[in-house]
């Protein structure tokens, strides 16, 4: 994928947990600007000729556009009059005058609400990457996305909680937890109606990715107890969204992770099994049934090893806060701070003689007593198989890496940067967007907590993870005729779908704990191709993209708007249980696994992809075979939560290891 600024940070992936204490500072202060022309009186339909668009926007003069309406529109906070959400809504193309209907109770023509996660990250960044009608290049120019969601109804991208791109909030005005964002998130919804009466009663679809998982839950919580509603919801859709603990997020998968991509690990049988048992000992294995029969899953833990005390330093804490470094950089400083520190000794050339470093690494495993914790990293495997490709693994060594698409191991990935344009007086001018600060596309400090407090999340957010009251949200949504869309990109390391199936299996919804089969019901675009796996029951709805990476809509964009009118839009019962148990597209036994295959071959290549890395059909055969034949690692002899002490385990391979060769192939530039 091509990288955007900020981009570790604007995504759900909480990178460093059980941060210490961040110097205390004082939050920016910002507040919108009235531009000629805004009305005095109240927030009314008067408002919709301010708002609107009109200004040249720089490199799309040549753009035939929808009509758009842009601004900030107040959160109403006591105390805080500056607080406000920015908006960029287009009308749906060749339907101009949805935005700017009069209220009719019986107009159901449908409206798109899109929330970006982060926490902290812009919903224009989604608008200029992702899923809007005009797209940023890597030479800073823009061009029209053929597959923007308002090619299918009226569509509003939104800057949340305050304070975020080009949202305002004042030094004491960012949200404390999710139920003030919620508040906040509310309040605006009933000014935004107040200038377009019709989205009142139009059928709105709520979409988001990432942290939105926080965020549109807890906006739930707040809007569906109401007797007098903001807006009609219609669905909500939840893209790789960031749900459950930091343990399930990002631990539970890793393992599906390895089985999608053994590239990471050069199809190494003894490296898999070492972190195959590794995820055992720490209990991120959890057994999915259909339907789930054994109770909710315990609330999993992440001990944390020595790698801790080597980098839970204010200092470092203030770097990856203020000036955030790669996930590269976090990563290798780690891994040094290892060997600088003779953790284990016998690690110590891995930079001089990294495959010399690799056969000693793998020797270490299997000289490891069974029933342990490595003591370096502790239950935090997802680090460490990002540290072993980093080191270890071709094309990875080059220094490439993105958690949210783990086929790009491009170095530096070729950046698509919307700041420039955003922040052109031209631009600002025509969006009506604010003078007392710049847009950009991330920022780490949307719960002020993180600036005043020693807390758990780098972020600051102290609300307890929406699977907690899943199943009474669930029910309350119901009740009023909410479905809910998860959807996920295969490819994605950071927000990875494992972990949104872990979550509907921990959930009661329809009288029944997740999902009675196992999803397996293909699903294709409009030329026909496979484009991933969907499942429906019980007004919940699961999608898996073949082939995308965090940012879905990005990825596939064919395959986006398709899923867009087909399965949020519309109801295609594609993969529905029925009363009689079977489903509707049939069940596909090859897809009925816990992952999909989608190594075999990796890109590299500085600012471009420059060749690819494949895997040889004899290596993915063998590969295969061992994964079929492989044996579950013994239980441990305990239930409690593992410690981070110790020396690791015996591991025997149930194949020989294979040798791992590479096919170069040439690519042109993109």
């Amino acid at each position: 994928m091509y990288g955007v600024p900020a981009l570790l940070a604007c995504c759900g992936g909480i990178l460093l947990a059980g941060l210490g204490a961040v110097r205390a500072q004082t939050p920016p202060n910002s507040y919108p600007h009235v531009w000629p022309g805004q009305p005095r009186g109240p927030l009314s339909p008067l408002w919709q000729h301010y708002f609107e668009v009109k200004g040249p926007l720089p490199n799309l003069t040549h753009a035939r556009l929808p009509r758009s309406f842009a601004g900030n529109i107040p959160v109403d906070r006591p105390g805080h009059p500056n607080d406000t959400f920015f908006f960029w809504g287009f009308e749906r193309e060749g339907k101009p005058g949805g935005l700017t209907a009069p209220a009719f109770p019986h107009n159901d023509e449908p409206w798109i609400l899109w929330v970006q996660g982060g926490p902290g990250s812009s919903g224009l960044l989604g608008l200029a990457v992702e899923n809007g009608p005009i797209h940023v290049l890597p030479n800073y120019t823009w061009t029209v996305n053929p597959y923007s969601w308002n090619k299918l109804a009226d569509t509003i991208w939104i800057d949340q909680p305050v304070g975020t791109g080009f949202s305002t909030a004042d030094t004491t005005g960012y949200v404390a937890d999710e139920d003030q964002m919620a508040v906040d998130f509310i309040n605006f919804l009933r000014n935004l109606v107040k200038v377009f009466p019709s989205l009142a009663t139009r059928p709105l679809y709520l979409a988001g990715e990432s942290y939105a998982g926080f965020y549109i839950p807890y906006l739930l919580k707040h809007l569906l107890p109401l007797e007098d509603p903001p807006v009609n919801l219609r669905k909500i859709a939840i893209g790789n969204g960031f749900i459950g603990s930091y343990a399930t997020n990002r631990e539970t998968p890793v393992i599906t992770l390895l089985e999608s991509f053994p590239d990471l690990i050069g199809y190494d049988p003894d490296v898999f099994n070492y972190f195959k048992e590794q995820h055992h000992l720490c209990g991120f294995d959890l057994n999915l049934t259909y339907p789930q029969t054994d109770g909710t899953f315990p609330p999993l833990k992440l001990p944390l090893g020595q790698i801790v005390n080597q980098t839970n330093t204010s200092a470092l804490v203030n770097q990856a806060l203020f000036t955030t470094p790669s996930l590269k950089q976090q990563l290798a400083s780690k891994y040094a701070a290892r060997v600088q520190n003779n953790v284990d000794v016998k690690r110590s050339d891995v930079l001089e003689r990294r495959e010399e470093a690799r056969a000693q690494w793998k020797r270490d495993l299997s000289g490891r007593p069974n029933g342990t914790v490595d003591p370096w990293y502790g239950c935090d495997v997802w680090e460490e198989m990002w540290d072993y490709a980093l080191n270890f693994t071709f094309p990875w060594t080059n220094g490439g890496l993105d958690t949210f698409d783990i086929p790009d191991a491009t170095f530096p990935e070729p950046t698509l940067d919307a700041s420039v344009f955003l922040n052109d007086p031209r631009v600002r001018a025509a969006l009506h967007a604010p003078l007392s600060k710049n847009w950009t596309s991330a920022f780490t400090y949307p719960f002020g907590n993180v600036y005043l407090n020693n807390t758990p999340n780098m972020h600051g957010d102290l609300s307890i993870e929406p699977i907690v009251f899943f199943t009474e949200l669930f029910a309350n949504s119901s009740a009023k005729g909410v479905p809910w869309v998860f959807y996920s990109g295969n490819d994605d390391s950071q927000d990875a779908h494992r972990s949104t199936e872990v979550v509907i299996q921990n959930f009661t919804f329809g009288g029944i704990q997740g999902f009675t089969k196992k999803p397996s019901t293909p699903w294709y675009d409009d030329d026909g191709a496979f484009a991933g796996v969907v499942h429906q029951e019980r007004n919940v709805s699961y999608v898996l993209f073949d082939g995308a990476g965090h940012l879905i809509p990005e990825y596939k964009p064919q395959q986006s708007l398709v899923f867009l009118r087909e399965f949020i839009l519309g109801d295609n019962p594609n993969g529905t249980v029925l009363d009689n148990g079977t489903v509707v597209g049939g069940e596909n036994a090859t897809l009925a696994g816990d992952y999909l295959f989608g190594g075999g071959q990796v890109f590299y290549g500085s600012a471009a992809t420059e060749g690819t890395v494949i895997a040889p059909p004899a290596t993915i055969a063998s590969w295969d075979s061992f994964l079929a034949t492989a044996t579950l690692v013994a239980a441990p002899t305990t239930t409690a939560p593992p410690t981070a002490v110790g020396t690791a385990s015996s591991l025997t391979s149930a194949v020989d290891a294979t040798t791992f060769s590479t096919t170069v192939v040439l690519r042109r530039s993109t």
